[in-house]
């Protein structure tokens, strides 16, 4: 599995500097935080759940979450459950026919519901579980993360020789993380637990949506969440928490929930019409509009403003999202080269340089820790080409629409 395999080889060649590498849910899991990227929700009561990955995955579907939990009713469950098993025989035939098995489908999760549906879905799954890279765990607390990753770690210590380690994406997204008066205590005790099991933990998920509706909130498509004040500081506070490098954790952003826009947008597009011209002329220009009318300029705002805070990844609820989101991880040439030259002068012999743009100062000690996400990232997504960027990599003709 690789990133925008969906271009020729000509146009990857005339993109990238140095292309993206190619990954597995066998892949070391430092790397493998990184590709989680942006991972589209299917609810599991969907019936075209496995037609629906296999017909994405050539519209760069890289990681899919088939929810068991918000995303079907209570009543549901039951139904739910037996439909990913049968969702995931579906995949197996597929990938078994497949020239690279290996690489045939995305990497994939399960959002469950509480630690007894994980035991149980676990069993359940039987060697099937194998196909998974993954679980979620929603409304993730000290309560029930024990009971989660004990479960986890149960399981991975049992597995046989040759299967993939099975890992957890723990949701913060509770009251008690998001009220101030309780917050600070309950991040640090889920710190604290998680290091007890750190090699099982593949990112740490914000859900916002939830920390919105305790205070009868939701975002409108013309402002981001880091707008939303209360949602603002829960987020500075988690990032502070678990984005520091010594916990080594990779932070997924909340999901932007607009996929068209019905009403009147009262603020001006969030996106500049020079690149989208410089890459495509008219058509760029219909591509821009485009975005626009579905919210997506929204959207690539809000990923901008992610990764400025040193976020990576973002849950997707519309196949849409895939590729503007994507095409926003990639590594620009001038990010690379500083990176690459900042990890390399890491000898003693210098403090500081002047970079190979000429436009800026490269600090070696303050800005090594930024260096090494950033060689991590472009592993994962590539490097572009000094001129390109990423309206480069969304298709001319489809626009957002899938």
């Amino acid at each position: 599995m690789r990133y925008f395999d969906y271009l020729t080889k000509e146009q990857e060649n005339s993109l990238f500097y140095t292309p993206p590498i190619s990954f597995d849910h066998t892949t070391n899991k430092e790397l493998l935080a990184y590709a989680v990227g942006a991972a589209l929700y299917m609810p599991a009561t969907r019936a075209s759940v496995a037609e629906d990955i296999i017909k994405l995955k050539n519209a760069d579907l890289v990681t899919v979450i088939i929810d068991l939990e918000d995303a079907i009713g209570d009543d549901q469950v039951d139904n739910a459950e037996e439909s990913i098993i049968q969702h995931l025989i579906y995949l197996a035939a597929y990938a078994e026919n497949e020239l690279d098995s290996a690489n045939s489908l995305p990497l994939l999760f399960i959002r469950v519901r509480n630690p007894d549906q994980l035991r149980q879905m676990i069993f359940r799954l039987g060697s099937l579980v194998t196909m998974l890279t993954g679980f979620v765990f929603p409304k993730f607390s000290v309560d029930n993360g024990i009971q989660y990753f004990e479960t986890l770690a149960e399981y991975n210590d049992t597995r046989g020789y040759n299967d993939p380690v099975l890992y957890g994406m723990p949701i913060l997204e509770t009251a008690p993380i998001i009220y101030r008066e309780s917050r600070v205590d309950s991040l640090l005790s889920i710190r604290d637990l998680l290091r007890n099991y750190r090699e099982l933990v593949l990112n740490v998920r914000i859900g916002a949506t939830d920390f919105s509706s305790l205070f009868g909130l939701r975002r409108s498509p013309d402002v981001s969440i880091y707008d939303l004040t209360p949602i603002r500081d829960c987020i500075s506070d988690i990032i502070n928490v678990f984005g520091r490098v010594e916990e080594g954790y990779v932070i997924s952003g909340p999901v932007w929930e607009y996929f068209a826009n019905k009403g009147h947008r009262v603020l001006r597009p969030q996106l500049r019409q020079t690149p989208f011209e410089d890459t495509y002329g008219k058509n760029g220009r219909d591509m821009r509009n485009s975005y626009i009318s579905s919210s997506v300029d929204g959207l690539i705002r809000e990923v901008i403003l992610d990764k400025e805070n040193g976020i990576v990844g973002k849950t997707i609820i519309h196949p849409s999202h895939l590729r503007p989101v994507q095409a926003m991880y990639t590594v620009m040439h001038e990010e690379y080269v500083d990176a690459l030259s900042i990890v390399e002068s890491n000898d003693g012999s210098l403090g500081v340089f002047k970079s190979q743009y000429f436009n800026k100062m490269n600090e070696i000690k303050p800005h090594l820790n930024w260096a090494r996400r950033t060689l991590l990232r472009s592993q994962i997504y590539g490097v572009l080409h000094e001129q390109q960027h990423f309206v480069g990599l969304l298709p001319e003709n489809e626009f957002t629409h899938v």
